[in-house]
């Protein structure tokens, strides 16, 4: 069985060298977003995915990875905004940013790491549609919590549902990837 935490960094990688470049390309503009913003962006992504698993006809020359790989980086972005708060400003030089990147990448590896010991790796048995509506799901989640001002009574907090969110991506992308081999 090929090793999950190889292919997780090799997935990364992948999304951390664009993170960087656009960072040289637009610097932390990223950094005025509001929280329900990145939501919105992250969304916006899933909700391409989806109807991208859905049609047959395609119009913009990009596939369900480059989205995916949108999700993982705006996830990202928001696990910082949470610790940082928004700003008015671009403050973060490209270094910065990228530490803090890798210090959220390192977190939620981690727990994806304790969630697939735990669970047997029962992701590498669904779909990246399953994974899809999943990811749509936890956004739904992050909207209301959002509406509710961040307040939950029995639930993870919306830093969980972004983590979840890159997990959920990420094991997308090893599975397209997967196939692209295949074929």
């Amino acid at each position: 069985m090929p090793d999950t935490s190889d292919q997780y960094t090799q997935v990364i990688e992948q999304c951390r060298a664009l993170f960087i470049n656009k960072m040289k390309d637009y610097g932390s503009a990223w950094r005025i977003l509001r929280l329900p913003s990145l939501t919105d962006q992250i969304f916006i992504k899933a909700q391409r995915i989806r109807s991208l698993q859905q049609n047959t006809e395609r119009r913009i020359d990009e596939g369900e990875q480059s989205e995916f790989i949108g999700i993982i980086n705006y996830s990202i972005m928001a696990l910082i905004q949470l610790e940082k708060g928004v700003v008015e400003q671009p403050d973060l030089s490209p270094e910065e940013a990228t530490q803090l990147y890798d210090e959220k990448v390192a977190l939620t590896k981690q727990l994806m790491m304790d969630k697939n010991h735990d669970y047997g790796e029962a992701w590498r048995d669904l779909r990246v549609s399953s994974l899809t509506d999943l990811i749509l799901q936890k956004l739904l989640r992050v909207k209301q919590i959002e509406d509710n001002q961040g307040q939950t009574l029995v639930s993870e907090g919306i830093d969980a549902n972004y983590q979840d969110m890159i997990n959920y991506a990420v094991f997308a992308m090893i599975h397209l990837q997967n196939e692209s081999i295949e074929n």
